[in-house]
């Protein structure tokens, strides 16, 4: 089964996010009082794998707690970065369109962890999407593909 395990947040743009019990989305716009949040983005929510943090880890970076890669939602038990643009998927109560797979590394201007290790996972196996239907999302919520 494919879940939440860290729902994360940051006030400010250029802050690490921190870890909240649960986030409410809006839809079309992203998780209210997050700095990224932005009505018609198509990069209102960022995803990232707990499997994909595993593989920095490997590499022996240390330090690595969720939302250090400025990922909303931390999931477990699912390969987000195969998943297409288009898909819909439901988190808990909402849902979601993925809008992007990737972006561009901003090692040159702040990525701690690029800087530090030469790469970022974020990059390559973070993903994106845009709020369909919005809601509550908390630790533990089940992630399907529609």
């Amino acid at each position: 089964m494919a879940k939440v395990v860290s729902c994360n947040i940051s006030e400010k743009k250029g802050e690490i996010k921190h870890a909240v019990d649960s986030v409410v989305l809006i839809e079309d716009f992203g998780i209210e009082g997050d700095a990224h949040a932005e009505k018609g983005s198509k990069r209102q929510i960022s995803l990232l794998g707990r499997e994909s943090i595993k593989k920095m880890e490997d590499l022996g970076v240390q330090g690595l707690c969720f939302g250090k890669f400025a990922e909303n939602l931390t999931t477990e038990g699912i390969e987000l970065y195969t998943l297409p643009v288009g898909t819909k998927i439901q988190i808990g109560e909402t849902i979601h369109e993925v809008t992007q797979i990737g972006k561009k590394c901003h090692a040159e201007v702040g990525c701690e962890v690029a800087r530090t290790v030469g790469m970022c996972i974020m990059p390559k196996e973070g993903i994106f999407t845009k709020v369909i239907k919005g809601g509550v999302v908390k630790v533990g919520d089940e992630i399907t593909v529609l």
